[in-house]
């Protein structure tokens, strides 16, 4: 360690140096202070809230510690000998105990042991930046801090659910994802406004909790960022579960009467609820950490280069949600470990190996190989880019189709297994642009994925990637099959 602590600042604050001064310590601060920890560089992490972040506390952990539940009663119901077994209803206080509990009930003592346990110097407080490489931080009792940085301050704040602006929204006390993984009830009614991944998840969750779930939509359908049959997919078994969607609909306005929730829409419905989700959107949590002492504009998102280096800053950096490029945790903590190895060569005066576009410097990833499961029945998985993102790049790209009922493998699964796979095969390389899966359990599949087009594989070398009978997995043989013909 070779920080330093003194008294002498202006503002008669305690002042210490680091190296590296970390703002935010969930998944992707802890993975960047693990990184420079490594590289044998001091590292200061400041947390305001509990160290884990959004993901282990309000967002991955626990909608997926409340989703697995609904997912394996209904892979059951597909099975012979269990359908019956499995046909009453979830016993939710089970499932919400089982929730608090992977949620850590809320408290981060692991979280800040494992930071410790690396080496990595703890400040609680929320911290502002007060020039270049410094930022005050301004403890829950009021004492103040100055850190300074040697070679880099880190950005990993996050982000934060975006609200639309309708008047008296605040006092409806609308949930978020924050509330929609935390409740501690099973609402009666509940209204979910976004046809997105957290959406079509809550939807699913709290349908299978007992929930009466009505989605509204404000596109032509959900998922709009995957490929459309994905979307389809979802909806016709959200439908059947129970789950009123509707798409081509906005909220005009929304209100409180008596404890229930009463939504006007642009096609004239009077909707009531006893809880309304709106899940339309994350905004960068940029608005109070003094962005304007060092040039940049107070909640912007923060546009970086593929070393995660803040545009026209040598000293600054953004890694996950802040800076816009994939809003996804696993993507956060990838940005992470390239911004730590940049941070610890730029320290070191080692040259950074930029022309490399996929080495240990560039987050490339993050344009041609971002992967994401959606944790719903049936589950969807993508990685890469979708036939129309292919086509808008300008690659000559074609799309191979198959439905999931061709494997074997999927019908010893779940009987009447029901899925779609598709592969975006760039004709000019031969190499896949994209791929994504669409069925129970696909989403154990998608890494196999990642690592062909991450990896540029020919489609020729895919061929000798034989895979297990009877699995899922031959789905690939039955995609090969289908391009060759």
């Amino acid at each position: 360690m070779t920080d330093t602590e003194t008294t002498e600042d202006p503002a008669h604050a305690a002042t210490a140096e680091y190296d590296v001064v970390v703002l935010g310590a969930g998944p992707v601060g802890e993975n960047v202070a693990d990184r420079t920890r490594a590289a044998g560089l001091s590292t200061a992490v400041v947390e305001s809230e509990l160290v884990g972040g959004e993901c282990s506390y309000w967002a991955c952990i626990p909608s997926k510690a409340l989703l697995r539940p609904a997912i394996a009663r209904a892979d059951a119901r597909r099975v012979p000998g269990l359908r019956r077994l499995a046909d009453g209803p979830l016993d939710t206080s089970e499932v919400l105990a089982h929730r608090d509990y992977e949620a850590a009930h809320w408290k981060d003592d692991g979280q800040v042991g494992w930071l410790e346990s690396i080496g990595a110097t703890l400040y609680r407080g929320r911290g502002r930046f007060a020039g270049p490489r410094r930022v005050v931080v301004e403890a829950p009792d009021g004492e103040r801090r100055v850190l300074t940085a040697r070679h880099a301050v880190v950005v990993s704040t996050g982000s934060r659910a975006l609200l639309p602006d309708l008047p008296g929204l605040a006092r409806v006390r609308p949930w978020t994802s924050r509330e929609a993984t935390s409740a501690q009830t099973v609402p009666g009614r509940l209204l979910v406004v976004g046809g997105g991944v957290v959406a079509v998840e809550m939807a699913t969750a709290w349908r299978a909790l007992g929930s009466e779930v009505t989605v509204l939509v404000r596109g032509k359908g959900l998922l709009p960022r995957m490929e459309p049959f994905a979307g389809e997919l979802v909806a016709e078994a959200l439908g059947e579960a129970g789950v009123d969607v509707r798409t081509g609909t906005s909220v005009t306005a929304v209100s409180r009467e008596n404890g229930t929730v009463v939504a006007l829409t642009d096609t004239g419905d009077r909707l009531e609820a006893d809880e309304i989700l709106f899940a339309t959107g994350r905004a960068p949590r940029t608005d109070d950490l003094g962005l304007d002492t060092v040039g940049l504009e107070p909640g912007s998102w923060l546009p970086v280069d593929d070393s995660l280096r803040v545009m026209g800053s040598d000293w600054l950096y953004a890694v996950g949600d802040v800076n816009h490029r994939a809003l996804l945790t696993h993507q956060g903590k990838y940005q992470a470990r390239i911004a730590g190895a940049a941070i610890a060569a730029r320290a070191a005066g080692v040259p950074l190996l930029e022309s490399d576009r996929w080495g240990a410097h560039a987050a490339t990833a993050d344009q041609a190989a971002v992967p994401q499961v959606v944790f719903t029945d049936p589950e969807a998985a993508a990685v890469g880019l979708s036939l129309a993102e292919a086509e808008e790049a300008g690659h000559r790209v074609r799309a191979v189709d198959v439905e999931f009922s061709s494997v074997a493998g999927a019908g010893l699964y779940a009987d009447g297994y029901r899925g779609r796979a598709r592969m975006v095969v760039d004709l000019d390389r031969e190499i896949l642009r994209g791929v994504t899966f669409v069925g129970p359990a696909v989403g154990e599949l998608i890494h196999s994925a990642t690592i062909a087009v991450a990896g540029e594989v020919p489609v020729d070398r895919l061929w000798h990637a034989v895979p297990s009978f009877p699995t899922i997995s031959e789905v690939w043989l039955r995609l090969l099959e289908a391009y060759r013909g």
